[in-house]
C-alpha cells in the first residue's frame, strides 16, 4: 500500500485588468488541506472582447471539470499525462462547436497551463505563452515551453541562421504557433516523466501578463518573499507590475503554490489558549524596475499570423 502524501500545497492568486479594456484571462485552483492532489488552471483568451473572454472561460471550465473529475487520491488508471492531453483535447472540440453555431467569433482561442500536482510530483499541460515558473534555493526555472515564433527566432538566432536584431524587431514576434482554438492543437507541451517536487518549492503559474516584468526581477521578488505566505507573494507579484505602469500592461492572472511535503499536523503546531499577537509584515524589498513596452508588437497577439 504506497505511504499517504503527508505535506500540503499552499495556493494563492491575483488577477488584474491591466490597462486592456476588458479582463480575457480566466484562472481556478484547488489545492485544499489534507489532499493528495492539487490542481491549477490558467487560460488566456483571445479574439477581442465577447470573444476572448468566452475562450478562456470554456478551455478553463472544460478543462478544470475533467481533471476534478479523474483525478483523486490515486493517479489515473490511462496516467496523467493522457489525462491532461484528453482534458486539452476536449477543450478544443467545445471551441470548435461554439464557433460553429456563433460564426462572428471565429479567430476566437485561448492559451493553457494546467498543473496537477500529485504527492511529490508535477504534471502540466501547456499550449501557447502561458507561464509555468520553478522558485528553487535561489533560481528561477521556467519550466514549460513557449509556443511562438518569438521563441522559433531566438532559437535561429542562437544557431547563427538569423540576425539578433531583426529577430528582435520582426513584426510577428509575438505570434502564437499553438492555441486551444477549435481547430485542432498544433503543439502541446507535456512531458511523459513528471517533475519531482522538493520542499521549499515555489511554483508560479500565470498568463503572459506576468511577463512585463523580467525573469530576474521575478526572481529577485520571489527571493525577498519566498518566507511568507502564497497570498502575499503574489500581491507582491502584482506589485512590482504595478510600479511599472506600462501603458501596454496586457491581463494579469497569477497563481502562486508553496509546496510543503513535511507533516501537517507539525506545520499547524500547538493549540494556543490566547490569540498570538499581531506581528507586522516586512516591508517589500523590491528590485528596481524600468517603465518599458515589450518587443514587437507592443504585447498585441495575432491567433493565426501565418494567413493571409
Amino acid at each position: 500500500m504506497p505511504q499517504r502524501f503527508k505535506g500540503f500545497y499552499e495556493a494563492a492568486s491575483a488577477v488584474s485588468v491591466g490597462k486592456r479594456a476588458c479582463q480575457e484571462d480566466a484562472v481556478l485552483y484547488d489545492c485544499p488541506l489534507g489532499g493528495d492532489t492539487g490542481l491549477v488552471v490558467v487560460s488566456d483568451g483571445m479574439g477581442g472582447h465577447a470573444a476572448g473572454d468566452v475562450a478562456s472561460k470554456i478551455v478553463l471550465t472544460e478543462v478544470f471539470s475533467e481533471l476534478k473529475l479523474q483525478s483523486g487520491a490515486s493517479a489515473p488508471e490511462e496516467g496523467f499525462r493522457a489525462l491532461l492531453t484528453r482534458a486539452a483535447e476536449g477543450a478544443d472540440d467545445c471551441i470548435r462547436a461554439y464557433i460553429q453555431d456563433r460564426p462572428e467569433s471565429i479567430g476566437m482561442g485561448a492559451t493553457l497551463v494546467a498543473v496537477v500536482l500529485h504527492g511529490q510530483q508535477l504534471h502540466w499541460i501547456s499550449v501557447g505563452d502561458s507561464v509555468l515558473y520553478l522558485y528553487r534555493n535561489g533560481a528561477l526555472h521556467r519550466l514549460n515551453e513557449e509556443h511562438s515564433f518569438g521563441r522559433k527566432m531566438d532559437r535561429l538566432v542562437a544557431s547563427g541562421l538569423m540576425d539578433s536584431e531583426a529577430a528582435a524587431e520582426h513584426p510577428d514576434r509575438n505570434c502564437l504557433t499553438s492555441v486551444v482554438g477549435g481547430g485542432g492543437i498544433a503543439q502541446i507541451d507535456c512531458p511523459a516523466d513528471p517533475f519531482q517536487l522538493a520542499d521549499g518549492d515555489l511554483l508560479v503559474v500565470a498568463s503572459d501578463g506576468l511577463e512585463y516584468l523580467s525573469p530576474e526581477e521575478i526572481r529577485t521578488i520571489l527571493g525577498d518573499w519566498h518566507a511568507v505566505s502564497s497570498a502575499q507573494i503574489a500581491a507582491q507579484l502584482m506589485r512590482g507590475i504595478e510600479m511599472i505602469d506600462d501603458p501596454e500592461q496586457d491581463n494579469i492572472s497569477i497563481v502562486v503554490v508553496k509546496v510543503r511535503l513535511t507533516d501537517t499536523a507539525a506545520l499547524r503546531g500547538p493549540k494556543l489558549k490566547s490569540k498570538p499577537p499581531i506581528v507586522p509584515t516586512r516591508p517589500a524589498t523590491m528590485v528596481a524596475m524600468k517603465s518599458r513596452a515589450p518587443a514587437g508588437l507592443a504585447g498585441q497577439r495575432r491567433l493565426q499570423c501565418d494567413q493571409g
